[in-house]
């Protein structure tokens, strides 16, 4: 496992969207089941995020690896987490999208997850958060100001989210079955019993992308600084075509 070898994070404008795929030439990079998957969303905004990601994780895998953006195929784990197949020099990716952006993370022999969401968080998922956290974190939640809770909701959200997405595990696990901590140094941290030693193995960037949005990233082994950030927008999708 290369510990030095940084972690990749792509971030796609829902906006830019329509753009971004034409660029890449659409659907017909997308499999017949992926084709399906995209007719069944209800709603222009499903369609238009559904594709984004889709093409978002070939996107960022062809450019940590030699693959031409139509070979990529996908597999799920048991807990439906996709996965090249066949495996490429054991490099990993995670996905997420919420209404207005599109996040891809790409490790190569290591794991990773990504999640994204809004801040600050509606008053039902803060509500619906603060009855499922650990001890520790509902009373964090609970003494912050209000105009600081629905913000901090956002941030434990998507901590909780991206480190089940790099287990594999996703919401099959309890989400007051681990707790969120802030390390010397702003340093975010987890606190596991099932994974006695996440504290070291598992490293988070929190980034707030834009007024509306919270992300969290976790990347096995990794360290400060050692995250790679690329923000796609109109206006660099005339070089994507040649990438």
């Amino acid at each position: 496992m290369d510990r030095t070898d940084p972690a990749f994070l792509w971030l796609l404008p829902e906006g830019a969207v329509d753009g971004f795929a034409a660029a890449l030439g659409g659907t017909r990079l997308l499999t017949g089941e992926e084709r399906a998957a995209l007719d069944r969303r209800l709603t222009p905004g499903a369609r238009r995020r559904y594709l984004g990601a889709r093409l978002l994780c070939r996107y960022a895998l062809s450019a940590r690896t030699d693959r031409p953006l139509d070979s990529w195929r996908f597999t799920r784990g048991v807990h439906g987490r996709p996965e090249p197949e066949p495996a490429d020099g054991d490099v990993r990716f995670n996905l997420s999208h919420t209404d207005g952006l599109i996040a891809c993370v790409v490790t190569q022999g290591r794991g990773c997850g990504v999640d994204v969401g809004p801040t600050p968080a509606p008053a039902e998922l803060t509500a619906h958060l603060g009855r499922r956290l650990g001890r520790a974190e509902r009373a964090e939640l609970a003494a912050a100001a209000p105009g600081v809770r629905a913000a901090l909701a956002s941030e434990l959200w998507v901590l909780k989210e991206a480190y089940l997405k790099a287990l594999g595990t996703g919401l099959t696990r309890d989400l007051d079955g681990f707790t969120f901590v802030r390390r010397p140094g702003d340093r975010i941290a987890v606190r596991d019993p099932r994974q006695p030693d996440a504290d070291t193995r598992w490293w988070f960037d929190l980034i707030h992308p834009g007024p509306r949005h919270v992300l969290a990233v976790a990347t096995e082994h990794g360290g400060p600084g050692a995250l790679r950030r690329t923000d796609l927008s109109d206006l660099s999708l005339t070089a994507l075509s040649t990438a």
